[in-house]
């Protein structure tokens, strides 16, 4: 009893002092939230607040804002920032901005363009529209929303409101009407605008941002790839994606017989190129690009880049631009409709004739732009990509003696940075939400790339917040937070692997009291899944998307699914690690063992592991149904080992793989795919030592996709998205395996170094801790491998390891 109320006074304590570190700043925040006057909740509202304040000379001078639903400021018309950094359901990040650097003597215009959305996505919350804003100057307050009428407010009508959504996942495309000189209310106080009355909305509960704050390099073309004409031709029959055909009161936005133009999804199915020639010409020998009507360039960004888009250009006449972009090509030319059909990668733009200079308040993903002019004629000056994207860590790198590993090591460090901004986002495309799964994946890289576990707290921080989530069961989580999932959609699977997540944070030193404060709902979530073992222990009949992989192994869920239990078992050795002193995380620890022999019963057949049993007339019977993933979900969930089940082992080593012809070996059993089967045979390799191997196929897995678009990809196929969060994790491999930085213990301050017989002549590689760095490099000559640790964490030691026959010596030079 006593230990019980001892824990209870040292989790408040710990939790108390991380409130104050938070809340230290916010507190001395006077400024209100606040919106035009009756129209917070109106869909797809974009507002400018504009304000002017004087400086001279200040010792300091601070931004600091939150807005919903996204916001981008400027300073006497100088970009500074987009967010915010999302939060939980009624809680909101403040972002802060050092002024100073920027600032003039005198007259100052701080700027902000909010766009209130108002729906449900899986990307940012459906929550009232506003924005709270105030400068600091030497720690005083000089202006603030809702004090004094500082701020002025507009409607910004250039952005069309009654338009489609972007995708299923997020909220409206970028429709505008434009005419020159749109953009100078941001700079000077003497443009006119039609201000409109604000009202002070309810408080809203403040958190610090934490994360760092995004890049915004600008990135230009490398090539103009090709030009060339276009012409219309209707399709036989027009695609629509359930985002424009399926809104209701669930799926919110505005019915197709409401919107204001014909929605750009549409018309782009009749625009098809009609001549086109290669140019392949460096942009910047290219530049101006000279359009007349029914005209098209594609520029090629080189790599895969997340941002805001921008051009710069020149109309001698009223012109139709269509900006159509796509992370690779299709028959050699932009043709997204024909790759992956569920989002609207098209922006339009209706122009007087003038000067311009625009860039998109949302953020897109492209290696391609198709720039066609439909109607009129312009001068495109520039075409460039702010980035949107974490700050690249100089610290984190490899270089081998192979390109090969190298390029998958550069796209894996640009799929990381692209889509852990400030969530851990599957892709930063077609939908940018926080998934679990996806989460555990690019958790770790956070940890190996950034050096710090910001991003992992701020996600996991999400979670814990909110006393329960409206439309799902008690105790269940989303599949994907911050979101709204107003039709109860949830994916059971994925809250077994926040469980898997949190237990690696906490292993690699994440902050206790935060693990402390997700005891409750991993307690709940556990006794959800309880309502459904049978006799045998194990889940059966799990409700709404049961996910194995992207596979046919999500064919295979009902009734009973034994990767589902597979990790459901490791969920619970995770939560009995996580809180060991709890009665129930004894409980779950015997649970484990009780579900992994059952499923040894009950699902292997002698030769594999078969995916599912259907219940029939009371009786469980198996069905099976086999597929590769499954059976690494047994190895890697230590369902199996290679000495429990040692036949299945040699065929998995040597019959399957990348090169497996699935028509003729093992034709029955389904072929794995990149989310996540691959990635799991990748770290079955290394677990059980075979480096050698897990390096030749790791090449046949991912360099092409490193060769094609610079970033790797939800799937073996470049169908979906090419751009993937949780594909990243190859990097930790590489550093791992290859480059043998193969475990970094952060508590006990130790790391190991292991060295095989991998057929590589030389590797150099460093990853960031906290704001130092461990650099390690070797080379082999001969039988003997030469290696230098150059950099090392204070109060760090090293554990050497040598799986391999050659002699290691260390380089004392």
């Amino acid at each position: 009893m006593l230990n019980g109320i001892l824990r209870i006074v040292g989790l408040f304590a710990l939790v108390l002092a991380s409130a104050f570190r938070a809340d230290a700043n916010i507190a001395r925040i006077n400024a209100k939230p606040v919106w035009l006057a009756g129209r917070e909740r109106e869909m797809n509202l974009s507002v400018g607040f504009r304000a002017a304040f004087k400086a001279d000379d200040p010792d300091s001078a601070k931004l600091k804002l939150a807005a919903s639903t996204i916001y981008r400021v400027f300073l006497n018309g100088e970009f500074l920032g987009s967010g915010p950094a999302r939060a939980a359901h009624g809680y909101f990040r403040i972002d802060e901005y050092d002024l100073k650097p920027r600032l003039r003597k005198g007259e100052n215009i701080i700027a902000v363009e909010v766009a209130g959305y108002n729906v449900n996505t899986y990307y940012t919350l459906d929550q009232p529209s506003f924005l709270l804003a105030e400068v600091q100057l030497d720690g005083a307050t000089a202006l603030a929303t809702g004090q004094g009428g500082g701020f002025e407010a507009f409607q910004i009508r250039e952005r069309l409101r009654k338009v489609e959504r972007y995708s299923f996942q997020r909220p409206f495309t970028e429709y505008y009407r434009m005419k020159e000189g749109f953009d100078l209310w941001r700079a000077s106080t003497a443009v006119a605008v039609t201000k409109q009355k604000l009202a002070i909305q309810p408080p809203v509960k403040l958190l610090p941002r934490r994360v760092a704050m995004p890049d915004y390099k600008i990135a230009l073309p490398a090539t103009v790839y090709s030009r060339g004409t276009v012409k219309r031709v209707k399709p036989e029959k027009y695609h629509k994606d359930r985002s424009l055909t399926g809104i209701s009161p669930v799926f919110k936005g505005y019915p197709e017989s409401e919107l204001e133009t014909v929605p750009p999804s549409q018309e782009i199915q009749e625009i098809v190129t009609d001549k086109s020639e290669i140019v392949n010409k460096p942009a910047r020998f290219a530049m101006p690009l000279h359009l007349g009507a029914n005209d098209f360039h594609i520029v090629d960004m080189g790599v895969n880049l997340s941002g805001f888009v921008g051009a710069r250009l020149r109309c001698s006449q009223p012109t139709r631009l269509f900006l159509y972009f796509d992370e690779m090509l299709v028959e050699g030319d932009v043709q997204t409709r024909k790759r992956m059909n569920d989002i609207c990668n098209q922006l339009v733009y209706e122009l007087d004739a003038g000067e311009y200079s625009l860039e998109t308040i949302e953020a897109y993903t492209l290696r391609y732009l198709k720039i066609i002019v439909l109607e009129g004629e312009c001068a495109v000056e520039q075409i460039a990509l702010r980035e949107f994207a974490y700050p690249e860590s100089k610290n984190a790198n490899f270089v081998s003696g192979s390109f090969k590993l190298n390029a998958i090591f550069d796209a894996a460090k640009q799929s990381s940075r692209q889509n852990i901004l400030d969530v851990f986002m599957d892709c930063p495309s077609r939908e940018r939400a926080g998934w679990l799964c996806d989460s555990y994946f690019s958790s770790i890289m956070e940890r190996e790339f950034t050096g710090r576990s910001d991003v992992s707290y701020n996600f996991l921080e999400n979670y814990a917040l909110p006393e329960r989530f409206d439309s799902l069961p008690e105790g269940m989580i989303p599949m994907c937070y911050p979101a709204d999932h107003y039709n109860g959609e949830f994916i059971p699977n994925w809250a077994l692997w926040f469980v898997v997540q949190l237990d690696d944070y906490a292993r690699r030193g994440g902050d206790p009291a935060l693990v402390e404060r997700l005891q409750n709902r991993i307690e709940k979530l556990l006794e959800y899944f309880a309502r459904f073992e049978n006799s045998d222990g194990l889940l059966e009949r799990l409700e709404r998307w049961v996910f194995v992989e992207w596979s046919k192994a999500n064919s295979f869920t009902q009734d009973v699914s034994y990767p589902s239990n597979m990790l459901y078992a490791a969920a619970l050795d995770c939560a009995a690690r996580l809180y060991r002193n709890s009665e129930a995380a004894q409980k779950a620890a015997q649970k484990a063992e009780k579900i992994r022999a059952a499923i040894r019963r009950l699902s292997y057949n002698g030769e594999f592991f078969t995916d599912n049993a259907v219940r029939r007339n009371g009786t469980l019977e198996p069905t099976g149904n086999t597929t590769e993933v499954c059976q690494y979900y047994a190895f890697y969930f230590n369902v199996a080992t290679p000495e429990s089940h040692p036949e299945l082992w040699k065929k998995l080593v040597a019959d399957f793989g990348p090169n497996r012809d699935a028509t003729k070996v093992y034709p029955e059993v389904y072929r794995a795919n990149a989310f996540m089967g691959n990635y799991l045979r990748m770290d079955l390799l290394s677990r059980y030592g075979l480096p050698n191997q897990m390096l030749l196929e790791l090449q046949d897995y991912f360099f092409y996709m490193a060769d094609k678009t610079g970033t790797l990809w939800e799937h073996a196929d470049s169908h979906a998205s090419c751009n993937h969060g949780f594909a990243s994790y190859i990097g930790h491999v590489l550093y791992r395996d290859v480059l043998g930085i193969s475990n970094i213990d952060y508590a006990a301050k130790e790391i190991t170094l292991r060295f095989s017989d991998i057929p590589l002549d030389s590797c150099f590689g460093s990853i960031p801790v906290g704001d130092e760095v461990i650099k390690f490099q070797w080379q082999r000559a001969g039988n003997t491998i030469v290696y230098s640790l150059h950099s090392l964490p204070e109060g760090y030691g090293v554990k050497i390891e040598n799986i391999g026959g050659s002699k290691i010596m260390k380089d004392f030079r």
